[in-house]
């Protein structure tokens, strides 16, 4: 059975906000995986890819329970607003496991994993590059107790690279990833796309590994593929420009970088460099802003450390 249903979360009008979502229920017992897409409402690809994921879906082949959001951030996808809620400009990924008595997307963030994480086995969280972000497929997993089960995951999804976040050194901290494996649910973060766009073959890797995922924790029926084998990188850094300016890569996604290796130049309007950006150690770009305007602060580049 596949139902269509609506969580409400108060605000930010008098009548809240409603947030669609599928609850397929299969035959007898089995885990419960939810999956999560659109928590930044511009990333289409993964947004596009779970809903063929349900169109497809036969639930008689379900054993256990699959709950599908198609848009987290339903105020960003209207909006057609990178990143962030547009109510109050906050990034939802930063914002688990939200507060009840805090800002909209704190309050949005507390509704959605309270009764949608919350009470999970395992969570897959789909995301794509952005607006302005060009990207390498992969995934992403916390240190924790069931880092274990969540790597697994990782792997069955199949992208490239696999990036561990230590509970240290956690870079993305307020993730879905990081607040589900606090609270001892096996999750990852998937990101195929880039630039917003609807890329078939980024759907089509997101459609393949979610459903190489639901096999492999059996909740789908069907036996799963060998796992892809992957590079595995301990952490990363996340570059940034302190002054604002034209930023322009010198490094692609995907491509192995050395130690103090140029990885771009900021310039200011009149063109003239005012910074090289290079590789404080030897990695790998898995995603890079592709918008040559970077305001002070803004991100450049996430650098998966080999």
């Amino acid at each position: 059975m596949i139902e269509r249903r609506t969580l409400n979360v108060p605000g930010p009008g008098p009548d809240g906000l409603g947030i669609p979502y599928f609850d397929i229920r299969g035959r007898g017992d089995g885990p419960r995986l939810t999956v999560l897409s659109g928590v930044h409402g511009a990333e289409y690809a993964s947004i596009a890819a779970v809903r063929e994921f349900v169109r497809n879906l036969d639930a008689a082949a379900v054993s256990g329970r699959i709950v599908v959001v198609p848009v987290v951030n339903v105020p960003g996808f209207w909006a057609r607003a990178p990143f962030v809620v547009p109510v109050d400009g906050e990034n939802l990924n930063r914002s688990f496991p939200g507060d009840p008595g805090g800002s909209f997307t704190r309050v949005l963030a507390h509704h959605v994993f309270t009764e949608l994480v919350l009470g999970s086995d395992y969570l897959v969280d789909m995301h794509a590059g952005d607006l302005p972000e060009s990207l390498e497929p992969f995934t992403i997993f916390e240190e924790s107790p069931v880092e274990a089960a969540s790597l697994e995951l990782a792997l069955a999804y199949g992208a490239g690279h696999v990036v561990r976040q230590a509970a240290r050194a956690r870079i993305v901290a307020g993730s879905t990833c990081a607040a589900a494996a606090d609270a001892g649910i096996p999750a990852i973060v998937a990101e195929s796309g880039q630039n917003g766009l609807l890329d078939r073959a980024a759907i089509d890797r997101h459609l393949a590994g979610l459903t190489n995922i639901a096999r492999t924790v059996g909740v789908l029926d069907g036996e799963p593929w060998p796992v892809r084998e992957a590079r595995l990188h301990e952490g990363w850094h996340w570059l940034r420009t302190d002054r604002e300016g034209w930023w322009e890569p010198a490094a692609a996604v995907g491509e192995q970088v050395p130690a103090g290796g140029l990885l771009g130049a900021m310039s200011d309007v009149w063109g003239e460099v005012f910074a090289e950006v290079r590789a404080p150690e030897a990695g790998t770009p898995l995603f890079l802003t592709s918008s040559p305007a970077v305001s002070a602060g803004g991100l450049l580049m996430g650098l998966a450390r080999d």
